[in-house]
């Protein structure tokens, strides 16, 4: 019987995709990019986030996105309700929040669900989602950069 050295060497030699190879090929675009370029992959000329993409990349509607993110839009979802400053911050501090703990959330939608449900204690018990939408979406941006360099949660 081989071992399981054997086995590996074989798989790897004939190209037989293992379950754990799929997942890694299969990973999306923002498990590589930096907060960056995660940003400009929604990002106009401008400077101007798509909403829709990003909703879109969420697999949320825009009004979904909009509550999530604490923004006020009108009954049409206009255009113009996106490109207001306050909105581009909010949805901006969104995605920087997710593209930091994507890695260890395991996925986009991991993300999004740490996003929404997770409360910080450090932060008065709050979500991300929550500080996010009064305003406070830097305190969470500090609270994982102080997890990153090895503070305490």
């Amino acid at each position: 019987m081989p071992t399981q050295a054997e086995r590996r060497a074989k798989r790897k030699a004939t190209g037989i995709v293992t379950k754990a190879r799929a997942r890694a090929a299969n990973r999306s675009a923002i498990s590589t990019s930096t907060g960056a370029e995660l940003l400009e992959s929604f990002t106009d000329a401008s400077g101007f986030i798509d909403a829709g993409k990003v909703a879109a990349r969420l697999r949320m509607t825009d009004r979904q996105l909009a509550e999530a993110a604490g923004i006020e839009i009108g009954e049409d979802d206009r255009v113009e309700d996106w490109a207001r400053s306050d909105a581009q911050t909010r949805v901006r501090e969104m995605l920087l929040i997710l593209t930091r703990v994507h890695p260890w959330a395991g996925g986009e939608l991991q993300a999004m669900a740490w996003y929404r449900a997770e409360t910080i204690p450090a932060l008065d018990g709050r979500t991300p989602e929550a500080l996010v939408k009064a305003g406070e979406g830097d305190a969470v941006l500090s609270f994982l950069d102080q997890l990153s360099v090895g503070g305490f949660a």
